[in-house]
């Protein structure tokens, strides 16, 4: 009897031993937070109004003042870059799971969480600056979570006008005596419904490569992004500066729904698409 005992607490330890070493060598889906850093240059943005003394003051390329009092942006098509180069999407068909609203207002939404991403070593993440065209429509049906939140009265990422989503939303003001700023983007439709025709395609894709690679599995990382608003005015493709009146070249509202004007500052946000695959974001750190 005794001699049974030992053995059967020796196959139980045995068993426990093979089963952690089946775990650590398969270890299951885990957790990827993302941590959204809304910055101008280093520094993290502080919202106000024009009589807020609280509100950062950034002055751009071509020393102009201006502050922000609203700052979203909407992030979609998240995929995640295997060490060996394969693509791993996250519900990239699918906005209620994987679209979001960034908000500066609202320090909950700076923090994305994507769940049960397979277990694997990732070395890139890329992502969607606004919609991709196939998904640009205010679809209740099929996304009324997405489309609930991107419509509420405090988010506002809706055109009042077409037939979409508003990809980035900055408010604030310019300039000594405080003059509006209001810079929406977004991609447009030309036509009328049910015959849309794709307008300026505002959406960008971005890749960003880690800073070290994300090892998910027995560990749920978070990555930190850093977008930098400096790039509004003073990106890589356009130093910009803002005018109010009516003419084609003015630019700080509302004429920045012209698509001309519209397109330089998704440029300096997104990037173009080839030569700057960027934009404003940046990967600052990963903590495994």
């Amino acid at each position: 009897m005794q001699n049974l005992k030992k053995y059967l607490l020796l196959s139980i330890v045995s068993l426990a031993f093979v089963s952690c070493s089946s775990d650590d060598d398969n270890p299951a889906a885990n957790n990827v937070t993302l941590e959204f850093n809304n910055t101008f240059k280093n520094a993290t943005i502080v919202l106000g109004n024009a009589a807020s003394a609280s509100a950062t003051a950034n002055t751009s390329a071509a020393g102009q003042v201006h502050h922000f009092s609203e700052l979203k942006y909407v992030i979609s098509n998240i995929r995640l870059v295997k060490d060996n180069g394969d693509e791993v999407p996250y519900n990239v068909n699918d906005l209620d799971k994987g679209a979001t609203v960034i908000d500066q207002a609202k320090t909950a939404t700076l923090s994305y969480v994507l769940s049960n991403v397979p277990s694997a070593t990732y070395k890139q993440i890329k992502f969607g600056l606004g919609i991709k065209p196939e998904q640009n429509t205010l679809d209740q049906v099929r996304f009324p979570n997405f489309y609930a939140g991107a419509g509420a009265n405090d988010t506002e990422m809706m055109w009042e006008w077409g037939s979409g989503y508003r990809f980035t939303k900055v408010e604030g003001f310019y300039d000594a005596d405080n003059k509006a700023m209001s810079i929406h983007t977004g991609s447009t439709m030309e036509g009328t419904a049910p015959n849309y025709t794709q307008g300026v395609n505002a959406y960008r894709d971005i890749t960003l490569n880690l800073t070290t690679n994300a090892v998910v599995g027995s560990k749920a990382p978070k990555i930190k992004i850093k977008a930098d608003f400096d790039k509004l005015l003073s990106g890589k493709a356009n130093t910009i500066t803002l005018s109010t009146g009516t003419g084609m070249n003015d630019n700080a509202t509302p004429n920045i729904h012209t698509a001309a004007q519209m397109v330089k500052f998704v440029d300096n946000l997104g990037g173009n698409a080839s030569s700057d695959i960027t934009g404003m974001f940046s990967v600052t750190s990963v903590e495994n």
